[in-house]
């Protein structure tokens, strides 16, 4: 589960460090229609698909680092800046769509 602090002017994810505006995140919570999630290359994700890493990828907080092509466990699409929840090297961790890419076969 990713933990969100929520600062005056913005939201940060005290996983990997990504802020962004709060105003935006509500906005997207409102958006009215089924929200399409795609990894780094544009194909869409669903829910049991396996992705894998396109680029290392160092954990924040510890010595830890996602080698590239890494391959997941099934995923699960979540709501939220880090669209992807999955095991990968042992580890249960929250993506954001754009490190990934879809496994095909």
């Amino acid at each position: 589960m990713t933990e969100v602090l929520k600062l005056s002017d913005h939201l940060e994810c005290l996983t990997c460090g990504h802020e962004w505006q709060a105003d935006a995140a509500a906005l997207e919570e409102e958006s009215s229609g089924e929200r399409v999630v795609k990894d780094a290359y544009g194909n869409v994700l669903a829910n049991g698909d396996i992705v894998a890493m396109i680029k290392d990828l160092k954990l924040k907080g510890s010595s830890q680092v996602l080698k590239v092509g890494a391959k997941s466990k099934p995923i699960r699409l979540v709501d939220g800046d880090h669209e992807i929840d999955c095991k990968m090297d042992g580890l249960a961790i929250a993506l954001k769509a754009c490190f990934v890419k879809k496994v095909i076969g």
